[in-house]
């Protein structure tokens, strides 16, 4: 049996994924002028869209090894599509825009949740030589750079040609793609789930301390991911005076762009390099990245150090992955889910704290004290998230060190 169809599905369902995380921060400038919405209510969309996806990631654990990847799948993408269409119609149609758009973000990110939650694991589990699912799990996860890519750049193109009274027509185009993958994960062969006598249950994997330490990677992975991939485009345009289309196209576009090429390099060669010390050189240089958007006094090399920060988390989420499948190869869909939760945990909570810190910058002081970026406040609030990547490269290092010390009694009762 050939599953070339199934991966494909797989890469179109992280495209979907894509679409649901990103389209609506590039409709933020939008969303502030039209419906006069501020901006921590807009960092409480996006806090909205991660904290429904992990309930359903929470939700999903449950029930993903038992009923199979099918039908799961197929409601996810049939979700993706009437958010979207919600996004474009609910804040008219509404007493208050801004409930529609609660609404639209809601309804998508249940079907983001579940697609988080399922298309690694079948990758995972398809035919492929051990040594190379961590290359097979960064290649997939490159498609979600590519979704944000085509997202971004095709985003502010039809938003530059249409103007932005016509925003509406942006969701429901793209809407066309997870209504397509409906269609293609109806047919494509799939593979089966870890039964449960041979799954390792959740009770294990949480007494085991390297499986504790990967949570918390995961948690700071999304944040430090997350939090320059929302802002960037609202940092670009407001705090460095960047146009919309040149904010987007060198902020949230070049940031996916590097992202997906870091992946990819890890997906052709991975299996020549090593998955640990390979995490920590990301997560620290997007430390530097973190400090550099936020402490430069040059527009230019702050807009470089939001780009670069793309190349430098690409490895950290699916990394995360592969370290817990390759240590604890039968926890199945549940370990995935629970490490989705806490990595839409972080990608909730880190652009949330930024967008906080940003509005009461001048309150806590440290917009006197950095330099200028046109009163938003948020070299504050990037500044402050630098504890992400940070922590990637703690947690790393001691999960090296906690691994080194599991015994294999501990990997035998985990089983």
């Amino acid at each position: 049996m050939t599953f070339d169809h199934t991966r494909r599905a797989c890469y179109t369902g992280l495209v979907t994924q894509a679409i649901v995380n990103n389209l609506a921060p590039l409709l933020f400038i939008v969303f502030q002028t039209r419906f006069d919405v501020p901006l921590e209510m807009l960092g409480r969309l996006v806090l909205l869209n991660f904290a429904t996806q992990l309930i359903t990631d929470i939700v999903a654990v449950r029930f993903a090894d038992r009923i199979g990847y099918r039908v799961p799948l197929v409601v996810a993408h049939v979700l993706s599509v009437t958010g979207l269409v919600l996004l474009a119609v609910a804040p008219a149609v509404l007493p208050s825009p801004y409930v529609g758009l609660c609404v639209a973000i809601i309804v998508y990110a249940v079907g983001g949740g579940l697609l988080e939650v399922l298309v690694s694991p079948v990758v995972d589990a398809l035919p492929s030589p051990q040594e190379g699912k961590a290359a097979a799990m960064s290649l997939l996860h490159s498609f979600y750079c590519w979704g944000q890519v085509a997202v971004v750049a095709g985003s502010t193109v039809l938003l530059a040609g249409i103007g932005q009274d016509a925003w509406w027509i942006l969701p429901l185009t793209w809407a066309i793609v997870p209504l397509v993958n409906v269609f293609a994960f109806l047919r494509v062969p799939l593979p089966p789930t870890v039964p449960d006598e041979h799954r390792t249950s959740l009770r294990n994997l949480f007494g085991v301390p390297a499986f504790a330490m990967a949570l918390v990677l995961m948690l700071a992975a999304g944040a430090a991911e997350l939090t320059m991939s929302q802002w960037s485009s609202l940092f670009a345009e407001e705090g460095l005076g960047v146009s919309k289309v040149w904010g987007d196209l060198a902020g949230p576009c070049l940031f996916a762009v590097l992202m997906g090429i870091g992946r990819i390099v890890y997906g052709l060669w991975g299996e020549r390099i090593p998955l640990v010390p390979a995490m920590v050189f990301c997560g620290t240089l997007a430390t530097v990245c973190y400090l550099v958007a936020s402490l430069s006094t040059e527009p230019l090399v702050s807009l470089v150090g939001c780009a670069l920060c793309g190349l430098a988390v690409s490895l950290l989420w699916p990394g995360t992955f592969s370290l817990a499948a390759g240590r604890f190869p039968f926890g199945g869909a549940a370990m995935f889910g629970v490490l989705a939760v806490f990595g839409d945990a972080g990608g909730a909570i880190g652009p949330w704290v930024a967008g906080a810190v940003a509005d009461t910058a001048d309150v806590i002081g440290l917009a006197a004290v950095l330099p200028g970026d046109g009163g938003s406040g948020l070299r504050a609030g990037i500044l402050v998230a630098t504890v992400f990547p940070l922590a990637v490269v703690i947690g790393t290092l001691l999960y090296r060190a906690t691994a080194r010390r599991t015994t294999e009694l501990d990997l035998k009762e985990a089983r």
